[in-house]
């Protein structure tokens, strides 16, 4: 670093937001993130060591990606160099793969390159970094907010340790917020504020685990409160909701956030949980989900979990997703409520699963048995000749329209496949299969 780039960070430092002035300088200042970052994890054990392999950081936004990349930044003998995948071009990626070259070349100097968005790379410009991630002339830190697993290349995965970073609960963020209202030297210190513990802790909940949009909400604050007349600017918590947006919802439809949100939606119907149900159907609609796409999965759970126990249920999925896609938002979203805390209510059943499952596994066994001859089509010319339907018993001519007849092929005649449950609508199906059979 010359005296120019010198200045110029130190002129940055001073002007920067206060998310940024109060990035943390060593790994114990780091907030949260102790999964990855206590004193006996990998991480931490690699950083301490200046022995980091290749790494990809991957959570929402304010989780400290950039702050982590920035700590081993400056506490690694390494040459660090940084980009974001946003802005930079293969040129760029070119440059910073020649100086590593030549620096551990020469001087047996690792360099790690820092890529901010990585995802944003396209697959060429992924590639071009295997080379030099492989055989170590770079150390690779990638930071992403989408799950790499989707959005980077598995042959970069591979030779990447893939960090999930969580949302900052809710006392790392209170402890941020106070010590950037108190430090004189990052924070805001200078400024003679007293912040209300309540509107500490709106802002601290309000964030929902970004660190970065609690401390933008607390600069806003005090840099546009007026001083009292004893010279303090006090903030309350009127003062606080009016300096932090509505909360985003961390959710991408092509990522994990789609998947994992579907899958609670799911699990929550199949736990006959109405509450946890509607809440992530109104997840998904906030988030501005395909509702046909939510609709598609209310119908399969009705099927596939609720069964016969309800047949209604299947109904009602089947009449929301014809409705939806005529009305449209926002009224879809009472329709589609209806249909998911119907089929959250209604008893579960899945023997009709179990029912095609074994059905599917005894094919690898019997998918040479023939079709009974009396159950075999006996309409078409010289069907009667080889004596195709002969000897059928056609159940309506038979008490309760039911008569005893071989329907599966010979030699799976005890075969059982839907076994019904005593839940619901099944109970009573097993009680007209017994009493037909009782009475036929």
């Amino acid at each position: 670093m010359d005296l120019f780039d010198y200045l110029k960070e130190k002129n940055q430092n001073n002007t920067a937001p206060l998310a940024v002035r109060m990035r943390p300088d060593t790994l114990d200042e780091v907030a949260g993130q102790k999964h990855i970052l206590a004193k006996n994890k990998l991480l931490y054990r690699a950083i301490k060591s200046d022995r980091l392999s290749s790494v990809i950081f991957y959570g929402p936004p304010g989780t400290g990606k950039t702050t982590i990349a920035k700590v081993i930044a400056n506490t690694s003998n390494s040459i660090f160099r940084q980009i974001n995948a946003a802005g930079a071009g293969k040129k760029e990626m070119e440059e910073v793969v020649k100086e590593a070259g030549e620096a551990l070349g020469m001087y047996k100097k690792k360099t790690i390159l820092f890529i901010d968005e990585i995802h944003r790379f396209n697959k060429s410009q992924q590639d071009y970094l295997l080379p030099f991630v492989e055989d170590g002339t770079i150390t690779l830190i990638g930071a992403t907010t989408e799950n790499p697993y989707f959005e980077v290349n598995p042959a970069l995965i591979s030779r990447s340790v893939v960090f999930e970073l969580k949302p900052l609960n809710k006392e790392d963020i209170v402890k941020l917020l106070k010590r950037a209202v108190s430090d004189d030297k990052k924070g805001m210190g200078k400024y003679n504020v007293k912040i209300d513990d309540e509107a500490i802790e709106f802002l601290a909940e309000a964030a929902a685990g970004d660190a970065r949009a609690a401390l933008n909400a607390l600069e806003t604050g005090i840099l546009t409160t007026d001083m009292d007349e004893s010279g303090v600017i006090r903030i309350d918590a009127d003062t606080a909701s009016e300096c932090i947006q509505k909360k985003k919802i961390n959710y991408d439809k092509s990522g994990d956030n789609h998947y994992d949100t579907i899958s609670a939606f799911i699990k929550s119907m199949r736990g006959s949980d109405p509450d946890a149900a509607v809440y992530y159907l109104a997840r998904m609609l906030y988030a501005g989900e395909d509702i046909k796409f939510i609709a598609r999965r209310i119908m399969i759970c009705a099927s596939e979990d609720v069964g016969n126990a309800d047949p209604v249920a299947l109904q009602t999925a089947v009449s929301a997703a014809l409705a939806v896609e005529r009305i449209g938002m926002p009224e879809a979203a009472i329709i589609l409520a209806h249909a998911a805390i119907y089929t959250a209510c209604a008893p579960k059943s899945n023997s009709i699963v179990k029912a095609i499952s074994d059905a599917h596994t005894a094919l690898g066994s019997t998918l040479g048995l023939e079709v009974p001859s009396h159950l075999r089509d006996g309409h078409y010319q010289g069907a009667k000749q080889l004596g195709r339907g002969e000897g059928y018993k056609y159940p309506h001519d038979y008490k309760n329209n039911y008569v005893n007849q071989q329907y599966l092929p010979e030699g799976m005649k005890n075969s059982k496949f839907y076994k019904p449950s005593n839940n619901g609508y099944e109970n009573n199906i097993i009680e007209i299969m017994k009493n037909m059979k009782e009475e036929g």
